[in-house]
Formats: C-alpha cells, structure tokens, sequence
C-alpha cells in the first residue's frame, strides 16, 4: 500500500470534533456539550454581569440554555473577518477566556473551559439556533452540523439596557450512545451553580414536566445547612482565602472557600468544585482541606490537653 501526500488527510473547521467526538467531549449523553452553554453562562455571572440562567428540556430533547449576561458580541471580528458570534461557534479554541493581559481578559478565571467551548455544542447538533440582546437591538443565527446555515441578522429592536444570550440545541443522536440527558446529572451541575455564585437565579423547566429553581443567597452556608438531616453539634464553620496581587508563588485570585459542620451522626457528606465546576472524585484541594482540619483539631486538643492518653 503506498503511503504518499494523498494519504495524509487534512480536517478544517468543526471536521476534527465530528470525526473524533470523542477527543472533544463525553459521547455517553449530550450532557457535556449542554454544559458548555451552562458554564458560559455561569462564567458572565463570576463577572457579575449575570443574574438569571434558565434551562429548558424540550420534549424533542433539544435543549435551550438562557442567560441575562452581556451577551455575545456581533460586530466583526478584526482578524476573522465575520461576526465574532459565527466565530465563537464555528472556531475551535475561540473565546474571550483566552486572553489574560492585564485588564483585557473577559474573565479573571473560567468554570466552563476545557479547551473547546460551545463551538462542540455546534458540531455535535443537528441544529444550534442562537439570540443575542445587546446594543439596542436583537440578532439571530442558526447553523447545522457545524455550519452556518442562517448569516447572522438583525431581528428586532430590544431595550437600550437589555442584554442577554439565548441558545437552542438540538444534539445530533449519532454521536451519543443516549440522546437522552440524565435528569438528576443536570439538576446537580445547576444547583451547583446557584451553590458557588450567592445570589445567581437558576431555574430548569422540563416540557410536561416538573420546573425547580435554585437560589442561594448565603451560599455554601446555606446550602450545607438545608442539606443536613441530622443536628449539627456547632455552628456551620466557613472561610475563604485568596492570593493577593503580587505573590510570587501562586498567581492572583487563587485561593478556596469552604464550609464544614460536624452532626451529631450520620454518614459523610461531601461536595467539592474547582472553578465552579463538580469534582466527583475529590482531589488535592479536598484532599488539602481534610488534612488541614484534622491538623488544626489535633494542635487545638494537645494544646489544651483534651485528649485522654493513648488515644
């Protein structure tokens, strides 16, 4: 079999994602590719430009995810030449995450990169219908598969201080072994939101179904104490710490918040994120908490001789 120039196959655009959906995302659920949208949305609402996100599951098992954020930008992009919302969707790697000079980036850190963003969500739909409210005005676009299959237009006027981001997906049933999304997964990830972001409005409405809303105005305390069954021995204990400008070790605005309580009994409970996305397998940063506990504990009771000998 020869092996000449011919044989090395170049993939352009959105190619790669559906050739190899695999490499890109989770193909056990459209879960992950909705979640991108989620997570855009989230991440306007760590900028504070964000209030409300509201996810509907249709009973066609497309999906539309809505945000009151600053909503994505229209006008040309400088170097692409094409309206930077057709860039956001149809380029791999594109999106204000990127950029971390100072006081250019559109996010000081993200939740919902992973390295391919919504333009996954494009490549794996059937179809991907998108509103953005900005500026005074609405416009609308639509692709398929990838593609651009409606330009980018103006639909309407909006009111001068409206602004927001509505899309609608249809994920394409090839690519997953279930084109069903796992009602209590999707659940978790929005609660989760509402958890890490005190004050974020998110609600979920399933067509002929059940709607929930979830809001935390004292965040994790108030979530870890609506979520104990049993009584607490002490008060919810909480704190949060981040690095300053100018550390030399960690960059700025790193750093965790926690809340712990003990109860009286009952079995483990424990939730963990790292920017504002679940870790279901722990980590080092659960890892560091636990230890750090137990070694305050310990200091705290040998200094005031608590603990009987032997023990």
């Amino acid at each position: 079999m020869s092996y000449t120039a011919e044989s090395i196959a170049v993939l352009k655009g959105l190619e790669p994602v559906r050739h190899r959906p695999g490499m890109y995302t989770r193909t056990d659920c459209p879960l992950h590719i909705i979640q991108e949208a989620i997570d855009n949305a989230a991440d306007e609402a760590l900028g504070g430009y964000c209030r409300r996100i509201a996810v509907t599951l249709h009973r066609d098992h497309s999906v539309t995810v809505q945000d009151d954020g600053r909503g994505i930008p229209v006008e040309m992009h400088p170097i692409e030449k094409v309206p930077t919302l057709e860039v956001v969707f149809t380029r791999l790697h594109a999106g204000g995450k990127f950029n971390k000079d100072d006081g250019a980036s559109a996010y000081r850190f993200s939740g919902g990169l992973h390295g391919v963003g919504v333009s996954v969500t494009n490549a794996l739909s059937t179809r991907l219908e998108v509103e953005v409210v900005r500026d005074g005005a609405r416009h609308q676009m639509a692709f398929a598969g990838g593609a651009v299959v409606e330009p980018l237009r103006r639909v309407g006027d909006a009111p001068k201080k409206a602004t927001g981001t509505r899309l609608r997906a249809w994920p394409d049933p090839t690519f997953f072994d279930s084109p069903t999304i796992p009602l209590p997964q999707l659940e978790r990830l929005l609660r989760s939101k509402a958890l890490l972001l005190p004050g974020l409005q998110v609600s979920l409405t399933v067509e002929d179904g059940a709607s929930s809303e979830w809001c935390f105005a004292k965040g994790m305390v108030q979530y870890l104490s609506e979520q104990l069954d049993a009584e607490m021995v002490a008060p919810v204990f909480s704190s949060e710490k981040y690095v300053a400008k100018g550390d030399e070790t960690f960059p700025f605005g790193s750093g965790a918040a926690w809340a712990i309580c003990w109860t009286a009994e009952g079995a483990l409970a424990r939730e963990s994120y790292v920017n504002l996305i679940p870790t279901t397998a722990g980590g080092t940063h659960e890892a560091g908490l636990r230890q750090a506990t137990l070694d305050a504990i310990r200091s705290f009771a040998e200094h005031h001789a608590l603990l009987p000998k032997g023990v």
